[in-house]
């Protein structure tokens, strides 16, 4: 590409629910700097002085600066970040789809870690754990009280280290501690399989560097065992994001050669671009993972699984594939992450991550603080989506940009239906966990998906009654 952006572009999720959501691009920082308010300088330069010769007991010289740089950047908007040199670390593991850790895909149940799935191969899967253990110690630290994050944190580390997990394993009614040594996890993004003869299901759960080579294997697995395929579900559910180009080679997988799947635009002059659904805006090392698909992917029925979950690079995927009427959207409004961010090095192992633009399907819609609305809105279960609206979105985030395209007022209704759905959760969470357990996507039980085969079938589809399109909300001045 000819543009000056170097793409790299991530999104990161935190563990509740894709609270925080980023696209990012990676570029050098810029040799230009802006005139300075000398007089605010001054009187930073001041505070600083005070804090330091005044404060109750010694404080940090360095770690007051770098508090001063967070509190600056993080004021701008959720998405922007100053990176110190261990979330520089952990930003960058990220974006590779490898960490340093035990491999355990987990969630939280009763204030505990729960393991939901050991990754094949890992040194947790090697040991023994299982679906549905609970990790109740970490080392020394009890796992209650803490977050999800937190525990992830205590669980990650360096290579060859060790790590006691103590689990608790509710069929069997005992607990024991297994020691396990850390080693690189790679993660797997790309899940599939053909649901029942013509129709196949797959899932991506993030864009990552090894996300497109691994859907073009999946794909050809797929039409290996089904070379008559009538019709695909592509699942997006609760997919955060990830990398920019992965996001525009699974659009151009489906897509007509060269057309635009996303544009992006800001201040400054290379973050207005189009992206193409051609090999030179996503191949790497000069491969095209894109080359060996069947021809047929290009023109087989599809339709588009998106929850409130989706969100950046899922919903520029799922934007472009409905603005061309490539596939049906189904589901839910999601995420509505919008926006752009740089990441710019400020040292080896520093750097800032600032919104420079928001991103564009390529009718020109800015989805930023919206969302992609599905074609046909389905609920996430037969009884409905009881709990949908307590999942937050980038409208809820506080300081979020607007879309740039006009807003609407807020709807007075809403935090009432947020009591309501409160009130239904805390009931929810006495039952027993067997019976507010969420079916597992891509199983007989997911209702959604269900409803997906219908669509591609032809048949009813059980159309949501109480689901309507959220709109753009004012932000409070």
């Amino acid at each position: 590409m000819s543009h000056k952006l170097k793409i790299a572009g991530w999104i990161s999720v935190g563990a509740l629910a894709g609270a925080l959501t980023t696209v990012s691009l990676q570029t050098v920082a810029r040799g230009t700097m802006a005139p300075l308010p000398l007089e605010e300088l001054q009187q930073l330069a001041a505070v600083f002085g005070m804090v330091k010769s005044d404060y109750v007991e010694p404080v940090d010289e360095k770690k007051l600066i770098t508090d001063a740089i967070s509190g600056m950047v993080a004021s701008l908007d959720p998405h922007s970040q100053y990176f110190d040199k261990k979330s520089f670390k952990e930003f960058r593991e990220g974006t590779s789809g490898r960490f340093v850790g035990v491999g355990i895909e987990i969630s939280q149940e009763d204030g505990l870690v729960k393991v939901v799935s050991p990754i094949e191969g890992s040194p947790a899967f090697r040991a023994g754990l299982k679906p549905n253990d609970l990790i109740t110690k970490i080392d020394d630290t009890l796992v209650k009280g803490l977050s999800l994050n937190d525990a992830v944190k205590r669980m990650r580390g360096e290579p060859n280290t060790k790590v006691m997990l103590t689990i608790f394993r509710k069929d069997e009614n005992r607990s024991f501690p297994v020691t396990i040594t850390r080693e690189e996890i790679r993660t797997q993004s790309v899940r599939g399989k053909v649901i029942e003869p013509g129709y196949a299901w797959i899932r991506l759960s993030q864009f990552q560097e090894r996300t497109v080579d691994d859907f073009a294997r999946k794909v050809e697995e797929i039409y290996k065992a089904e070379p008559n395929l009538k019709g695909m579900v592509l699942d997006l559910r609760n997919d955060p994001g990830g990398l920019l180009d992965a996001a525009v080679a699974i659009s151009a997988a489906f897509l007509p050669e060269n057309v635009t799947v996303v544009s992006t635009n800001g201040q400054l002059a290379e973050s207005k671009f189009v992206y193409k659904a051609a090999p030179e805006f996503y191949q790497r090392r000069g491969t095209d993972p894109l080359r060996r698909l069947p021809a047929a992917l290009k023109t087989v029925p599809l339709v588009v699984l998106v929850n409130e979950g989706s969100a950046s690079a899922s919903e520029i995927v799922a934007g472009a594939l409905q603005d061309y009427k490539r596939g049906t959207v189904l589901g839910s409004q999601t995420f509505g992450k919008g926006s752009v961010q740089t990441v710019r090095p400020l040292g080896p192992d520093t750097g800032l991550k600032l919104t420079t633009a928001r991103y564009y399907t390529p009718s020109g819609k800015s989805i930023q603080a919206k969302g992609i609305v599905p074609d046909v809105m389905v609920d996430d279960s037969e009884e409905g989506s009881p709990f949908a609206i307590l999942r937050t979105r980038e409208a809820d985030l506080e300081k979020h940009l607007g879309s740039g395209q006009g807003l609407d007022l807020k709807d007075p209704a809403r935090e009432k239906l947020r009591d309501e759905a409160r009130k239904k959760a805390e009931i929810e969470a006495l039952k027993p966990p067997v019976e507010r357990k969420v079916p597992e996507f891509g199983t007989d039980k997911d209702f959604q998906l269900v409803q997906a085969i219908n669509q591609l079938k032809g048949r009813p589809v059980l159309i949501s009654k109480t689901m309507v399109e959220r709109k753009e909300e004012k932000k409070e001045n």
